[in-house]
């Protein structure tokens, strides 16, 4: 029973997440930003969807957020952190605008807080 709505509920993500990429798309003056959440890790990166290239990204995995999290956080102040260190590393590549891709997750609570995270920092969207 588990796995049936396990597996429909990754299929559901899956149509959500086709039907933002045929509005979004990247370019080399605005990139893509993509977000993906799992579990216990939040990933962030820039994509330039006419080359094929990742032009940058960070994760709850990096070096330099494992430098500047402390233990105890909550997984949302996490990932504001994790937003500002993204849009730190992008404007150091004068990269100031991207176009925002959730990947079919909610615009809500760990994804809202890397957004208004790289907000904060400078990063248009």
């Amino acid at each position: 029973m588990l796995k049936k709505k396990v597996r429909k509920n990754i299929l559901l993500r899956n149509r959500r997440k086709v039907a933002i990429r045929n509005k979004i798309s990247g370019s080399a003056e605005k990139p893509r930003l993509s977000v993906y959440r799992s579990l216990k890790h939040i990933y962030a990166q820039v994509i330039d969807d006419e080359n094929g290239v990742t032009l940058c990204a960070v994760s709850s995995l990096s070096p330099e957020y494992k430098k500047q999290a402390k233990d105890g956080m909550k997984p949302i102040a996490k990932a504001g952190l994790i937003g500002e260190l993204f849009a730190k590393k992008c404007l150091k590549k004068k990269i100031k605008k991207v176009c925002f891709d959730r990947n079919g997750f909610k615009y809500h609570g760990r994804v809202k807080a890397l957004a208004e995270g790289a907000r904060k920092a400078g990063l248009e969207f």
